[in-house]
């Protein structure tokens, strides 16, 4: 009997040790889910329902991705998949979900190839295929030094004899993307400079000031459609120009932005706006950045409402560190409001990486990419403290030879530790990427945990709307727009749709 009872306490003790181990295993990853970005977040009935059909759609891709690793493409180069995920009923959905706002895009890198090719068939387009390809629009043969000849597109089109053959040629001018990405881009160092060529092949043709408002008024479109209900966009302000050769100042560039936005609010009133964040390239001496923020104060002067801020961009790791402009942009910080670009590299204790130190310390409201922070403990304390907002471009960041299996993006931990994060896109159109949603899947499904949820998704979409360059009373204005487009999305949801 003595026996008998020794062993049903034994028993009874290892049962209680084991549930109490279970208890408090749960409540670890309980406890550990709610200091993720949007664990605390509330949802309503309507959003648990949402929520419900969007995570099935979710363990199902990542139930398979990890019982079948070697088809799990998002381990893979972007461009692999980058087609085969508008597939997805993840990306459905967040196709139709409402993101907020996109604050990290390059004006001339938003939209894709074809409809750089649409313009290469207006009239008055001349092209010189010498050394280097060469566009601009003219009443007359350019008077621009070109390797080849000057000749109307749509002369060189006709001449071509196979119309086909020549679009498909000329549309690689337009794109990062490639069959064999591996080969093409082995380094960082492949990837920029056919990412730098692209711009410096596009700019002459879209300055041409008619197009550079219809592009930009077409760009705020793309955003809308992909439930986008504002923009701030960086800009180099290149001079636009007229048919006859006339070319204007960076000042007339940013007005002409203001009126297009002016225009697309008034044919789309349910759209929140757009801004402008002067970025110009870090690659110059200290005398040219004086102009720059000159220039800056000047366009804050004259259109206050319009402009956001101030950034420099550009390669980090070759161009001029933040450093070296300290004396300049210090004098300006009172003035004018920072987003730099900051960390946007894999190296550590290097200037680039150091880039961060002196973003933070310049005021900056936030710091785009930010993918070296992880790296700087006591940097990272002091964006928490500092509540700079983090702009993550994953996309990008894949594409321009960071990080390849996205799984690792540090973003994993930006989320795990609810820091002030914001997706954006960069330059979507560049990797021929819907204008927001290829970040927000990539980012939901391959970054964050598995159990990251709506509400994750939710507090990113506010997040961009808090972290914005908007007045308060501008930001409550689109809050209110936001949770109207949320609600809406809610109520009308349909799982079976997916």
């Amino acid at each position: 009997m003595r026996k008998l009872i020794i062993l049903i306490s034994l028993f009874v003790y290892a049962s209680c040790g084991t549930k109490d181990y279970k208890h408090k295993r749960a409540k670890l990853l309980q406890d550990e889910f709610l200091l993720t970005l949007g664990g605390k977040v509330n949802l309503t009935d309507k959003e648990i329902a949402v929520n419900k059909c969007l995570m099935k759609h979710k363990e199902n891709e990542l139930d398979y991705g990890f019982d079948h690793p070697e088809h799990f493409n998002l381990s893979h180069h972007y461009f692999s998949y980058r087609e085969s995920i508008k597939q997805s009923k993840v990306y459905k959905i967040l196709k139709e979900m409402p993101k907020g706002a996109a604050l990290h895009v390059h004006d001339m890198g938003i939209l894709g190839p074809d409809y750089l090719m649409n313009i290469t068939y207006m009239e008055h387009l001349y092209v010189c295929f010498g050394s280097k390809l060469l566009l601009q629009f003219s009443l007359r043969r350019p008077d621009v030094t070109c390797t080849g000849k000057w000749q109307l597109m749509s002369e060189a089109r006709r001449l071509s004899n196979n119309v086909t053959k020549f679009d498909a040629e000329l549309r690689k001018h337009f794109t990062l993307v490639v069959d064999n990405p591996d080969i093409v881009y082995p380094s960082i160092t492949e990837t920029w400079k056919a990412f730098m060529d692209y711009f410096i092949t596009v700019a002459p043709m879209l300055s041409y000031r008619p197009l550079w408002e219809q592009y930009f008024y077409d760009a705020l479109k793309k955003f809308r459609e992909s439930n986008i209900l504002y923009v701030e966009v960086r800009s180099i302000l290149p001079n636009l120009y007229e048919l006859d050769g006339t070319v204007y100042s960076p000042l007339i560039t940013a007005m002409a932005y203001r009126k297009t936005i002016k225009t697309f609010l008034d044919d789309y009133p349910d759209f929140v706006g757009a801004k402008l964040i002067y970025a110009p390239s870090r690659k110059v001496e200290t005398s040219t950045v004086n102009e720059y923020l000159e220039l800056a104060k000047l366009i804050k002067k004259d259109m206050p409402d319009f402009f956001a801020g101030f950034d420099l961009v550009g390669q980090e790791d070759l161009g001029n560190p933040l450093v070296d402009f300290v004396p300049p942009l210090l004098g300006a910080s009172k003035e004018l409001n920072y987003f730099f670009h900051a960390g946007e590299t894999d190296w550590s204790g290097l200037p680039t990486d150091e880039n961060l130190v002196d973003a933070i310390l310049l005021g900056t409201k936030r710091i785009g990419h930010a993918y070296a922070l992880l790296k700087h403990p006591l940097l990272l304390r002091e964006v928490v403290f500092n509540d700079i907002g983090l702009e993550v471009n994953v996309v990008s960041n894949t594409v321009l030879s960071l990080v390849r299996d996205v799984r690792n993006h540090p973003l994993s931990l930006f989320l795990a530790l609810d820091l002030p994060v914001v997706l954006s896109s960069d330059d979507p159109g560049i990797w021929e990427a819907d204008v927001i949603t290829d970040d927000f899947y990539l980012a939901f499904v391959a970054v964050s945990s598995k159990h990251s949820d709506i509400r994750m998704l939710k507090t990113l979409a506010m997040n961009s709307l808090k972290y914005s360059a908007l007045n308060e009373t501008s930001k409550i204005a689109a809050f209110n727009k936001f949770n109207t487009q949320w609600n809406k999305f809610v109520n009308e949801f349909d799982c079976s749709k997916y």
